[in-house]
This record gives structure tokens, C-alpha cells and sequence, in this order.
């Protein structure tokens, strides 16, 4: 009988403790992803890369949320990542708060660094460029120059803006260290993107 007990008791145990994981997971509202598209930074657009990250963080029992991609776009319908993402606040996979809202999380008062910035599976990214597109306040770029691979598009011609997750950089300036818009990759094949140090990984944020 006490065998009995004891098996019961684990099993018990063992099911409280996999709850507990997964309710702290669903308060997730912010992640980086922990694949990219396979396909360098043709992600299929704005939609192919939100559709990545509702996919993933239903993965990761977070799926309730309205989950977007922190990506800008350039042109006449040009998109900015700060105005697709909510209003926050944002925390990671192990409820650590990366921003309170979307004023914060521009500003050097936000806590993205390598410790923080988590993929939706609670892990640390191993390249640290992160696809964003856009310029350190989180606007869409306005030169004609190429910062999004064609908005997305692309895995071929063009160039992306890219953010350092870590926050390290070569040199110790803001932009450098930036988390969204520290340089441009070489290109947009998934080869030009792992040369940057990147593998085509990107922010999601929970919108609502």
C-alpha cells in the first residue's frame, strides 16, 4: 500500500509541477523564435512571419494571444514594427519583463539582453542577429535603399536591418549594442544571413 501511495504521490507531483510550467509559460508575451523560415529572410512577408510566430508560441502553450512579428517594411505602405506589436507590458518565457510598453522597450530602460531574450521553448538563442528591418526607435526606414529583403520576400537580392539580442557589438556605441537596428546583413540567403551572424531568427510580441 505504501508503494502504492508513493507512485500515486509522484505521478500527482509530477502533474502539479508540469501545470505550474506551462501556466507560467502562458503568461508569455514575448519571445524571439527559436527557427527561422529555412529560406534565409523570405519569410513570406509580414503574414508568413506572424503566422511563424502564433505557430510557435501555440508550440509553447501560449497560443491565446494574438502573436506578432517585430518586422518593419519600406515603401508606400510602409509598416513600422513599434505600431503592429500592442501596447504591452512584454515578459519572456520565464516571466522576466522585457518592457512595460512600447515607449520603454525604445529606450535604454528595457532589459532585452542575452539573459532575457529567450526563444518561446524558455532557451538562449545561439547567433545573436535578429531580422527587424527597422531603425532604432522602431520606425520603418524611408531611404530607398533595401533594409527589409524586400519586405520579406527575399531570399536572394536586397539587405535586412538586424538587431543584436545580446547586445553586444564590435564596437561599444548605442547603435552597435542595439537590439533591433545594429547593421545590415550582407544579404538575404539563409548562407548571407549565418555570415552576419544570424540564422534568420526574429521577435515575436504578443499584441494583445
Amino acid at each position: 500500500m505504501f508503494k502504492v501511495q508513493t507512485v500515486v504521490g509522484a505521478i500527482v507531483l509530477s502533474l502539479l509541477i508540469a501545470s505550474a510550467a506551462l501556466a507560467q509559460q502562458n503568461q508569455m508575451t514575448f519571445f524571439v523564435t527559436s527557427v527561422g523560415s529555412g529560406n534565409g529572410a523570405n519569410l513570406g512577408g509580414l503574414a508568413g512571419a506572424d503566422k511563424q510566430c502564433q505557430t510557435l508560441a501555440a508550440a509553447a502553450g501560449a497560443g491565446n494571444r494574438t502573436w506578432r512579428a517585430y518586422l518593419s517594411t519600406q515603401g508606400p505602405n510602409a509598416v513600422s514594427a513599434r505600431d503592429r506589436i500592442g501596447q504591452g507590458p512584454w515578459v519572456n518565457a520565464k516571466g522576466v519583463r522585457i518592457a512595460a510598453n512600447v515607449a520603454e522597450l525604445h529606450s535604454a530602460n528595457n532589459t532585452i539582453t542575452a539573459d532575457t531574450a529567450l526563444t518561446e521553448k524558455g532557451g538562449t538563442p545561439t547567433r545573436h542577429d535578429m531580422l527587424t528591418g527597422s531603425q532604432m526607435n522602431g520606425m520603418a526606414f524611408t531611404a530607398s535603399m533595401d533594409h527589409t529583403c524586400n519586405n520579406w520576400t527575399s531570399s536572394t537580392t536586397g539587405s535586412a536591418s538586424l538587431g543584436h539580442h545580446d547586445r553586444r557589438g564590435l564596437s561599444d556605441t548605442e547603435q552597435a549594442r542595439s537590439w533591433n537596428s545594429s547593421h545590415p546583413s550582407k544579404g538575404c540567403s539563409q548562407a548571407n544571413l549565418a555570415s552576419t551572424g544570424g540564422d534568420g531568427l526574429f521577435y515575436c510580441f504578443a499584441a494583445n
